[in-house]
This record gives structure tokens, sequence and C-alpha cells, in this order.
């Protein structure tokens, strides 16, 4: 029977000959996974970190086409991110869900310039027909009135009138995890965090035949067999590659993107909405957490030549941001008003030999590119979280080479917990909208003891049932696992969440079986995080 705990993956991957072992399990090595194990493959997904802890638990949180990239004439690029939008929407549908997204038009003396106008307008046309209309909503014109009732801080005095459109928003920690989860219990992949490839073994051949992998957990290596593997590893793909083939060449440009989180009552928002940055040639989003009481804006695009494993916002990024917002609204938004911040970096392909490097990564491709080497190694890289399926898809295609070739199935294939529950309380549609129908495991845990109905965080809906059932079936680690990815009350109010955490962490002390000595560290951690990240930011450590 196929299960979604680390001892088990640990032991079956010490003494099973893969097909294909997945490093990276971020969102395209989760559905690389998931593609593989779906078409029969045994299959192993690793990752020397959590499920998501890189990128994919650090993006915008939207599923869209990109609006942007019409701009740079990719529109291929946008079709297809429309496409595998609307196949989120229908194999995720507890996770993925429509969101409306707001352009408002700002002028002088009550009208907007003729030329910004005509350009809104025909982009979006292009937009709906290139695929936005699936998700059953078309673009249209909205007065003044209309934009203010969805976000009332904007700039009255200037704002003439919006456009609405649809895309999609999606918890990309929750999309990564439950990818994984379905390839392990629906398809029998072995999944394992916190287990690094170390080095590659090949074979007289010249093909890959073994990852020797360390537990960092334990400090043990295990020699995982396998006739193929695919490095889904992101921005640390070159590392992989280098560990492949003993080279040094630079296939990534990595990028930083920045967001921060603020209470909805200073930047209240019903809907997404996209502000131009002044003198930047840019754009930022708006967009109001789906169930607490917070809104986030981001993000930059900017260079990054820093530890891969550690990017921090700094106090320009904040400012950036601020700045930003408070040149389309009256919110008059402070690093006072910052509750929560995020970096991630996004895995962009470098320019091609003869190209001159844009000072802006804004400029570069979101397209993806698979490389096959011909030793069996696969690399994705580059692309955009939103194709994360047609990026496994092409990995795993590639990969048919050494495996042998089969029909891909995830096309219209339902992520686990999808089912014909449906929530009729509060509480349950909560918790339906993160484990869709394994919801009914966490009430039935609150049913048996009412004090897991709690919410421990202020201002925040995480009962403590769920950092349970994180612990028992969603292969948590760690306190920081748990509220960082398992839940994103970090990112809400990380100083409400410093707060919280010791009685969550006593909570959960016994699923873990944690000692005293043992909550203590997993408390100093977080807090250590929590520090290191606002102190980066430029932002007080004052938790009162």
């Amino acid at each position: 029977m196929s299960s979604f705990t680390r001892a088990d993956a640990m032991r079956a991957m010490a003494s099973t000959r893969y097909d294909v072992v997945v490093i990276g399990a971020g969102m395209t090595g989760a559905g690389a996974a998931l593609d593989a194990a779906s078409r029969g493959l045994r299959v192993a997904l690793i990752d020397g970190g959590d499920i998501g802890s890189g990128t994919s638990s650090k993006s915008s949180k939207m599923v869209h086409g990109g609006l942007r990239y019409l701009q740079q004439k990719e529109f291929r690029l946008v079709r297809e991110n429309l496409r595998e939008r609307q196949r989120l929407l229908e194999n995720a549908p507890y996770l993925v869900r429509p969101l409306p997204f707001l352009i408002p038009l700002f002028g002088a003396n009550g009208v907007a310039a003729t030329a910004l106008v005509k350009g809104y307008a025909t982009a979006l046309r292009f937009y709906d027909w290139a695929g936005g209309w699936r998700i059953g909503h078309r673009y249209r014109r909205i007065n003044r009135d209309e934009a203010m009732a969805f976000l009332p801080t904007l700039r009255a005095d200037r704002l003439v009138a919006g456009f609405l459109y649809y895309d999609a928003r999606g918890d990309d920690a929750r999309v990564a995890l439950l990818a994984a989860r379905t390839a392990a219990l629906d398809y029998g992949a072995d999944v394992a965090n916190y287990v690094r490839a170390i080095a590659l073994a090949h074979g007289a051949d010249g093909r890959v035949r073994c990852v020797t992998a360390r537990d960092e957990r334990t400090g043990d290596t295990v020699d995982i067999a396998t006739r193929c593997v695919i490095n889904a590893t992101g921005v640390w793909a070159d590392q992989v590659i280098a560990m492949a083939e003993g080279s040094s060449s630079t296939i990534i440009t990595p990028a930083k993107g920045v967001h921060i989180s603020v209470p909805a009552d200073r930047l209240p928002a019903t809907v997404a909405a996209v502000f131009a940055v002044p003198e930047d040639r840019r754009s930022i989003f708006v967009v109001p957490f789906e169930d607490a009481p917070y809104t986030f804006v981001g993000t930059t695009d900017t260079a990054y030549d820093g530890d891969l494993d550690d990017p921090l916002c700094d106090p320009d990024d904040v400012a950036y941001l601020l700045k930003a917002v408070n040149a389309s609204t009256d919110s008059n938004l402070t690093t006072d008003d910052v509750t929560g911040v995020w970096a991630g970096l996004r895995p962009l392909l470098a320019p091609a030999a003869g190209q001159t490097l844009s000072q802006r990564t804004a400029d570069l491709s979101r397209r993806h590119r698979v490389i096959d080497s011909g030793d069996a190694v696969v690399h994705v890289t580059g692309g955009k979280w939103t194709t994360y399926r047609q990026m496994a898809q092409d990995a795993v295609n590639a990969a048919g080479r050494y495996v042998g070739r089969s029909p891909v199935r995830t096309k219209h294939l339902r992520y686990h917990g999808t089912g014909p529950w449906r929530p009729t309380t509060d509480l349950e549609t909560h918790l339906y909208r993160r484990y869709g129908q394994d919801a009914l495991v966490i009430l039935t845990m609150i049913k048996q003891d009412p004090t897991l109905g709690d919410a421990p965080i202020a201002s925040q809906p995480y009962v403590l049932g769920e950092f349970r059932y994180s612990v028992q079936f969603e292969m948590a680690q760690s306190l920081v696992d748990l509220l960082t990815r398992r839940t994103r009350a970090h990112l809400h109010d990380a100083r409400a969440t410093l707060a919280a955490a010791p009685r969550i962490a006593r909570v959960v002390a016994a699923d873990f079986a944690w000692g005293d000595d043992e909550i203590e560290r997993q408390l100093a951690e977080y807090a250590d995080l929590v520090e290191r990240e606002l102190r980066a930011a430029g932002l007080s450590l004052d938790l009162t």
C-alpha cells in the first residue's frame, strides 16, 4: 500500500531500482514525479530541503497567463500559461480558484490617456482570445465607483475608471505538496524531503545508474539505483549539472522577487489589483489573502548573486513596494505596517551564446527548457509556476528515451483529496480550501478533541488540528515547516505567529516525539528565522 511517510520512503530507496529519480521537490519536480508515476514508472522524489521550500513556496501565488508578457510579444507563452491555468483549475479545484484582477485607470481632470485605455483594451481582448475566456468571465470596463468598491483606498483624486479581468490564485506550497502526495498515495512514488543528492554515478555505458543522497536529518547516505534522473532543482540546476557532467557552465540567471504583507484594514482589497510602478516600466500586484485579514504586495524583479539557500528581503525592496502602492492609493503605508516578508528566486534561463544580458531580469524569458545530454540525466529549467505540468510532461517525455515512452496522463488527472464532499460551515470551508476531502480527517480529530478546533494565532484561521494533521500525514519535519509552508501563518504575520509558536509546539510535541529540550530548540530555530528576515528587511522586531 502506498504511503506518504518519510521513513517508509527512505527504506524503499535503499533497496529499490527506480525508473526515474527526480531531484528537487518544488512545483516542477513534484509535477514530474506525478507525471512519471502516473505513466506506470517506478519513481523516487527527493529534495535537500522541505517539499516546495525553495521558489515554489515564495511565488506570488497566482495562476495566471501573464498579461505583461504580451508587451514582450511572448504570445505563445501566454497561450500556454492560460491553457495550463485552466488545467490547474480543473485538476486541483479545491486548491486553485478564480480571482478577479483590477487594472485602475488614472488620469487628469477625470480623463485617462486615450492611448493607455486603448492599449489595455487591446491587450485584454487578446488575453481573452488566447484562452482567458475559459475561466468563465471576459474582461470588462468598470466605472470609477465600481473600482473604488473593490479597493477603497485608490487615489480618488486621479482615479477615472478601470478594467476587470480574471485569472486564478493558489497556495503555491500546498499545490506542490499535494502534487507530491498524489504521486505517492495514488501512484506509488516514494517521496522524501530533507534528502540531498550529493553525487551521481555512471555506468560503463555512460548513463547514470545511481544517485548518492545524504539524509539531512541523520547524516546517513543512501545509494538510490535508477535508470534515469530528472534534475528539477530550479535555481540550483547548475549544481546538479556540474554533478552530472563535471561542467561549470551556467544556464540559470537567478532573479529575486520579494513580497510584503500588510493588514487588510490598511490596504483593503476584495480583488487583486495591478499597479504600474512609476519610473520603472513594471507593474506590481496587490492581492488579498483568501482566509486571513491581510493583503500582500509584490513583486520585485532584480538580479541576484547571493546565497541561493537564503535570499532575503532588504530595505530597498520594502521601500520599492511601499512607494509603488502609495503612488496609486491613499493608504500611506510605512514599514510599521509590514507584518510579513518573503523572498524567492526565479530560475530564469541565462541568455544564449551571443546574446546580451539585459540589465533588467524582468526582460528575461519565462520560457522553460529541457536538456538531455545523452547520459540519462534530463535537466528541466526556467519556466513558471503556472506551467509546471507542461514542464514536467516535457521532462518525462525526454526521459522516455531511457525508460520507454508512454502516453501522458496528467492533463486531466485530479489531485488527491478531490471528491464529492463539500463544506457547509466556515471552518469546513477553510479546511476544504486547503485539504479538499481530506479535511474530514481533521474534522474527526476536532470532534474527538474539541481543543484542536482552537485557532492559536491572532487574526489567523489555522486551527490546532491542522498542525497535528500536517505532522501525521504531510511529512512536516519541524516547527518551521508547519508555520511557513504547511500553513502560511509566517507569511501573514511573522510576529503574531512567533507569539503563538510555543502553544503550537507543545500541541505537536507528542506527534514529533519532542522532549522539552527539543521544543525549545524548535522555538529558537523559528525565532531566529523571524529575526533574520525582519532585521534584513529593516523592520522592527517588536512583538507588541
